[in-house]
């Protein structure tokens, strides 16, 4: 059975880092591109980043520019998410998501949550001092 699962998620103050972690079981990582979406209280859920399934595109929302950085190891079947200098409002429930790379998604789609097919359950990111 195909699964993602979060973690690395916590509380931080602001200016503080945390890595996520997305960690697949059931199918072979390689095959998938990755994104990051989060969702605030209220809010729509929102993509963060994306990366291909060989690593050799990322994208990003630009509020995370120069701040987040995506990368993927598959010879562990995991993605990750190093996020620094965090912000209140990057305080979020935040949500890895796979699609196979055949579907071959546009990069103006690659932050759209229905581009993905496979979703994990999500970790809780909260930044407050």
């Amino acid at each position: 059975q195909l699964q993602l699962v979060e973690s690395g998620g916590g509380l931080v103050q602001p200016g503080g880092s945390l890595r996520l972690s997305c960690a697949a079981s059931g199918f072979i990582l390689d095959y998938y591109a990755i994104g990051w979406f989060r969702q605030a209280p209220g809010k729509e859920r929102e993509g963060v980043s994306y990366i291909s399934s060989r690593g050799g595109s990322t994208n990003y929302k630009d509020s995370v520019k120069g701040r987040f950085t995506i990368s993927r190891d598959n010879a562990k079947n995991t993605v990750y998410l190093q996020m620094n200098s965090l912000k209140p409002e990057d305080t979020a429930v935040y949500y890895c998501a796979a699609v196979h790379r055949v579907r071959k998604i546009a990069e103006k789609d690659t932050m759209s949550p229905q581009s993905y097919d496979y979703w994990g359950q999500g970790t809780q990111v909260t930044v407050s001092s």
